[in-house]
């Protein structure tokens, strides 16, 4: 009885795979004395299919009507295989070329195919294309400098404002060609075209006030000395008698050998990130953001243009500004450098 049930089970159910429906009715049809010429016809089998079918679940009942295990195939490729294109990549690709490809490991190996090389490497996560950068600072003072400015970072003077300043040079002013194309097939794409004009260049002079996460931006054609000192007094003349502690990188218009301008403001203190090490400063987390939101594929007609722009980005970007929350509580010598998500938030 509960063989039955199962059976026609299988047959009412539409997902069923059809040889399974047809098994099924063949013992339904034997259990109702029905001869196995008519059963034949009656499935679309032949009758001797059907004596088959009809023995395998007399002997093994339900279960002999499932397929028996196949061996398959044999593999074309085995562990050998897998490490002999793991250690072709350690060695140096043909002549002319710069890096191993699928291509060429499977040309260089013979009995490998292009597909199966990129199994293997999908696998184990390589992508012989995909390049890492870094910039290990080799500054024999990192430690004390990192210090002094993480400890700016975490636990500021009181009754003092700490600055992160810093420079983008050279942005460009570019106009593009831009706005929607109607395709053959109906559809609309934005976008632009990959030919612009260059109106001239702008260098922005940004100053970050760390505790609020503030912006006090200056807009120059260059950035020497003059500027940044020009600059610079625009900053410490929004905070009257105020002790500032300012950190910079090592450029060499930041730190001259004899600073008189340091010498006519006492309260100001410049902090100077160590060699190659730059990412320490916050005004470049800033930076990143003005460049994803603001420039990124921006069209200006000059660059009195482009500096309108980067105002208005500061204005609506003012409204929410908040500080950055420095995560990373440990800075060690000669490790590589670290993305800007992963120490400010």
């Amino acid at each position: 009885m509960e063989e039955r049930q199962n059976l026609e089970e299988i047959i009412r159910t539409r997902t069923a795979q059809h040889r399974a429906v047809q098994r099924a009715r063949i013992i339904l049809l034997a259990a109702e004395d029905m001869a196995n010429k008519a059963i034949a016809r009656e499935v679309g089998l032949s009758r001797a299919m059907v004596v088959q079918w009809r023995q395998r679940f007399a002997e093994s009942r339900l279960e002999g009507l499932e397929d028996a295990p196949r061996s398959g195939k044999r593999p074309q490729y085995n562990r050998d295989t897998e490490r002999n294109i793991l250690t072709l990549l350690d060695t140096d690709p043909p002549a002319g070329y710069a890096s191993w490809n699928g291509t060429l490991v499977a040309r260089h190996l013979g009995d490998v195919s292009a597909h199966q090389v990129w199994r293997v490497l999908r696998r184990y996560g390589i992508h012989m294309q995909r390049r890492h950068s870094w910039c290990v600072s080799t500054d024999p003072e990192f430690t004390q400098k990192a210090a002094d400015i993480v400890g700016l970072y975490l636990d500021p003077p009181k009754n003092a404002v700490v600055i992160s300043v810093d420079e983008k040079p050279a942005i460009q002013a570019l106009e593009r060609a831009q706005g929607w194309l109607r395709l053959p097939d109906g559809q609309a794409l934005r976008g632009f075209n990959h030919e612009y004009k260059r109106h001239g260049t702008t260098t922005l002079f940004a100053a970050l006030e760390v505790a609020t996460g503030m912006l006090k931006v200056g807009h120059y054609h260059r950035r020497r000395r003059r500027e940044f000192l020009d600059f610079m007094n625009q900053v410490v003349a929004q905070y009257p008698e105020k002790e500032l502690h300012v950190i910079l990188d090592n450029l060499n218009t930041h730190k001259p050998k004899h600073d008189r301008w340091l010498a006519k403001h006492p309260t100001i203190h410049f902090h100077y990130t160590p060699t190659h090490a730059s990412w320490i400063n916050q005004v470049e987390c800033w930076f990143s953001i003005l460049w994803r939101q603001a420039l990124r594929g921006l069209s200006v007609i000059s660059f009195r243009k482009l500096r309108q722009a980067i105002d208005a980005f500061i204005e609506a970007y003012s409204q929410t500004a908040h500080p950055f929350e420095w995560t990373k509580r440990v800075v060690y010598l000669g490790t590589l450098k670290h993305t800007y998500s992963q120490l400010c938030k």
